[in-house]
Parts: structure tokens; sequence; C-alpha cells
């Protein structure tokens, strides 16, 4: 058996760790976005060239698909666990001070994808834009249905509008993702989760 030359061994494919270099893409994405996100500035942070990311994952709008897959299943973690609580006002209290902590997560761009993803305006992005709409909607009626439950158990007045009260808590979150990107603390997105809960109904 002949041995390999270094040429050879150039050639061969790079090994990398796709579940470490789907993570980095996502910080990527959080950071500046599905369009401010370039090729170059993913592979770098992913440690592989452009011929491994296609292999692996696709093209940038696939490999935004994983991330948000990842996303969604991971860092998001907060909405599965609010609506576990045993009350509506527990749900949206776990709900506001969950996003306030993972917007401001130091291992993480501050922010969180379902707003910073969006920053997109070209024809190309489009179709993203209409992933993250509709990844919103999905968390929306999540809420909505968990707060139908309440209203049926007697926990929350009959008057209230559960479809609202949703629409509410999701544009708080989204509004306190902008803030955090713009440079927000922890403790001044807490006050406006503790301010946001004064219009509770009771």
């Amino acid at each position: 058996m002949t041995q390999k030359t270094s040429s050879e061994a150039k050639g061969r494919p790079r090994l990398f760790d796709p579940d470490r270099a789907l993570q980095c893409a996502l910080k990527v994405f959080l950071k500046k976005g599905y369009e401010g996100a370039s090729l170059s500035d993913l592979t770098q942070a992913m440690g592989i060239n452009r011929p491994s990311l296609y292999a692996a994952f696709g093209d940038k709008r696939s490999l935004f698909h994983k991330a948000l897959e990842r996303y969604s299943e991971g860092s998001a973690h907060y909405l599965r666990d609010a609506l576990q609580e045993k009350t509506s006002r527990g749900v949206a209290e776990a709900l506001l001070q969950g996003a306030a902590r993972f917007q401001t997560d130091p291992g993480n761009p501050p922010g969180c994808l379902a707003v910073n993803g969006a920053l997109v305006c070209g024809e190309d992005a489009q179709c993203v834009r209409k992933e993250l709409i509709s990844w919103r909607s999905r968390a929306e009626e999540l809420i909505a249905q968990r707060l139908k439950q309440a209203k049926v158990s007697g926990d929350l007045p009959s008057s209230a509008n559960t479809a609202d009260l949703a629409r509410f808590l999701t544009s708080v979150i989204y509004g306190m993702s902008v803030r955090a990107a713009s440079g927000a603390s922890r403790a001044e997105l807490m006050r406006i989760a503790k301010t946001a809960l004064q219009a509770w109904p009771r």
C-alpha cells in the first residue's frame, strides 16, 4: 500500500462537527438577520468552506431553516415551559420573564431570531420573511390555545379575548427583542415585563 501524499491529504473533505457548525450559524443569524448574514460570515463562524456548507446544509436558505428549527427546539424552550404554568397569569409572567432572560443571554447575540432574522427587504429573502411570520403565528396560536383553556376553567374572566391577549404578549416580547438588540439590559426588560403584567385581567 502506498502512502498518500500531502497534496492528496489536502484534497480530503474537511472534517467538522455539523451540530456545532449549525449552532455557530444560528448565532450569526441572530446577530445579523438572514439578509445581513453573508456566506463569508457564516463559513467563517462555522469553520468550514462553502462546498462543505452546501454539502452538509444545502444553500443559505436551507441553512437558515435548519437554524430556525434548532432555535425552536432549544433556545426558545421558555415558551414550552411557560405554557405548562398552572394559571394564565403564571403563563404570562413566565413568557415575559423567560423572554427577558433569553434575549439578554450573554452566550448569544441580544434579541431573538423571530425578530432579528426578519430584518430583510430583498426579493430573495421574502421566503424567509414568510417563514418567520408563520413561526410567530404558530407561537401566538399556542399561547392563545393555552389561554382558551384558562378561560374555560374560569382562570380568566368570561369577557377576556384570548386572541387579543396572545397578541398582546407576543407584541411585548418582540418589542423587548428590539430593545435588547439596541442594548437594553436584562433589568430593563424585566421592568417592562412587570409593567405589562399590570394590564393582565383579574
